[in-house]
């Protein structure tokens, strides 16, 4: 795919760097209640989503990274992760349907656990230094949707003041790159932007033109053998 995506991504590690700086902040003023170190894995089981441009990063790295076996071995993981959330979300789904309280509904998803298939057995990262941004700030106090949010294995003590992070202004700018993105592309899928999507979900996606609503999508050939049958007649 011809596509110059070099530009956004600049704009995206801008804010990865900026959500590093913050962490790095917090640890340095709070290091007795910054507790992340190597081999835990508390947020490699925390259920989120990626905005176009995060994915689409992602992505990118994922397929320069892998090949081979270790990449097939990755794919496995990826599908049963992403078949595990489509689950979870279904529920979800039926039980709004069904009138339970969206509140309810969403305090239950925050709190299913799934491990992240890049989560290796050694408890690490198979892609630390490409890994999205809500990890990033995870072991920190953060604000989303207006309430505080803090690591469970954290020394921060509910009811104090520290300096948090506003997850919904972040993704806020996550967004706008993606409109950007979409915008600039010319993609006929004007809405794209709004879309949200699990990490399996994103690095299993093939992005290309047909994703993007550069070309038409490929018809089924019996349809198209039907129509050509009809204008003969």
């Amino acid at each position: 795919m011809d596509i110059d995506f070099s530009p956004f991504f600049r704009k995206y590690e801008e804010i990865v760097a900026m959500a590093d700086t913050v962490f790095e902040r917090v640890k340095k003023e709070y290091p007795e209640c910054v507790t992340c170190k190597q081999e835990c894995s508390d947020c490699c089981y925390a259920l989120f989503d990626l905005s176009v441009i995060e994915g689409l990063y992602i992505n990118h790295h994922f397929n320069k990274k892998f090949k081979g076996k270790e990449r097939h071995r990755l794919i496995d993981k990826l599908n049963r992760a992403d078949r595990e959330v489509h689950r979870i979300k279904k529920k979800a789904f039926t039980d709004l349907k069904a009138g339970k309280k969206e509140d309810d509904i969403l305090t239950n998803m925050a709190e299913q656990r799934i491990r992240c298939p890049l989560l290796n057995e050694q408890n690490l990262c198979d892609m630390y230094e490409y890994r999205p941004i809500t990890c990033r700030l995870y072991g920190i106090p953060t604000i989303i949707g207006g309430k505080g949010h803090t690591c469970g294995k954290s020394g921060f003590v509910e009811g104090k003041q520290y300096p948090a992070v506003n997850l919904d202004m972040l993704q806020n700018n996550l967004y706008k790159i993606s409109v950007e993105l979409v915008k600039e592309i010319k993609s006929r899928h004007v809405k794209m932007a709004d879309m949200l999507v699990p990490l399996s979900m994103a690095l299993l996606t093939s992005y290309n033109e047909e994703y993007f609503g550069l070309k038409a999508p490929k018809q089924d050939s019996s349809k198209e053998e039907q129509k050509v049958k009809r204008r003969n007649k």
